[in-house]
């Protein structure tokens, strides 16, 4: 088996910079290495399979945490440790079950208090 250079990437990394769940992408894609080069070419003019994932799923859990607004943590608190579809997540959403209600207020407020050490440590560099 050959190294890749440089210039390309495991498919793994080309996933993630793509925001899709690698197992769901061809098999053509999981099994060579992508270059730059094509890593743009999707990027710039999806194929049909990757606009189908963007759109339906399933999501990498980084996603998924985002379109329910919480953490990954909290998605594992919650019991969600696989990839979901759109049509799984609009169906929490509208579900609200306890966990994610808990745990999207808990997020809200890890994220109320990082806005405000992060406006302190501003002011306190203005001052010195």
């Amino acid at each position: 088996m050959s190294r890749p250079n440089a210039q390309s990437m495991k498919p793994a990394t080309a996933a993630k910079k793509l925001d899709v769940y690698l197992p769901a992408t061809p098999a053509d894609f999981q099994q060579n290495p992508i270059t730059r080069e094509e890593l743009a070419a999707l990027q710039a003019e999806p194929p049909q399979w990757l606009q189908d994932l963007r759109k339906n799923g399933p999501h990498p859990k980084n996603l998924v945490a985002a379109k329910l607004g919480v953490s990954i943590a909290g998605l594992a608190r919650g019991g969600i440790t696989e990839a979901l579809t759109t049509e799984q997540i609009t169906a929490l959403l509208e579900e609200k079950p306890d966990w994610l209600v808990a745990e999207r207020e808990s997020y809200q407020n890890v994220l109320r208090e990082e806005r405000r050490l992060k406006a302190l440590r501003a002011d306190q560099s203005r001052d010195d």
